[in-house]
């Protein structure tokens, strides 16, 4: 972890303002903003592993096996089931049931290209799963991860996503260009 934290702070010069309050917010989901570049995966890494804290990711079942398997998990990883017709935001949040700590980390824009508006699947999953959304802006622009406090989605989503656009504003991506600029 020191080694991390290290490479963060010392070598890449980045800093992180906030926390997740480890000690409290055992389940939560974690959305990155923006999601510019390949870039992102690595850094989010950093920022973890310089934390010290769990933060973990889903995917198609077919990835958990051999032999990749071992080592997502281990990454923290937890296999879904994607077979069409079957309700993701239910299925996503069985997967906080069956753990005692788990942060879902998920790029809500759901593309490395420009958007204009985030998809809305993980604040349906914090809702049935009952755990609260953390903000963290990548912005590389000022060599920063931004991390909110927690915000427990009360169910109105136009004010939930007025906070949440709000809290990205003038965040800078790896790739600029591809910088989300809400349209709200």
């Amino acid at each position: 972890m020191r080694l991390f934290k290290w490479i963060y702070t010392k070598v890449l010069g980045w800093e992180a303002i906030g926390d997740f309050s480890k000690e409290s917010i055992k389940k939560c989901i974690v959305i990155a903003v923006p999601h510019t570049s390949w870039h992102d995966f690595y850094m989010g890494i950093f920022l973890r592993s310089a934390l010290g804290v769990k933060i973990g990711f889903i995917g198609k079942k077919e990835l958990f096996k051999w032999p990749f398997g071992y080592l997502f998990k281990a990454m923290g990883g937890a296999p879904i089931d994607r077979t069409p017709g079957q309700d993701k935001v239910k299925a996503i949040a069985k997967v906080f049931e069956e753990h005692d700590e788990f942060r879902l980390a998920l790029a809500p824009e759901g593309t490395r290209k420009k958007v204009e508006l985030l998809k809305t699947g993980f604040y349906y999953i914090a809702i049935e799963a009952k755990v609260p959304i953390i903000m963290v802006a990548f912005d590389f622009g000022k060599k920063q991860h931004r991390i909110s406090k927690p915000l427990y989605p009360s169910g109105n989503i136009d004010e939930d996503f007025a906070l949440i656009y709000e809290f990205f504003k003038g965040t800078i991506g790896k790739v600029p260009e591809y910088s989300f600029t809400p349209n709200k």
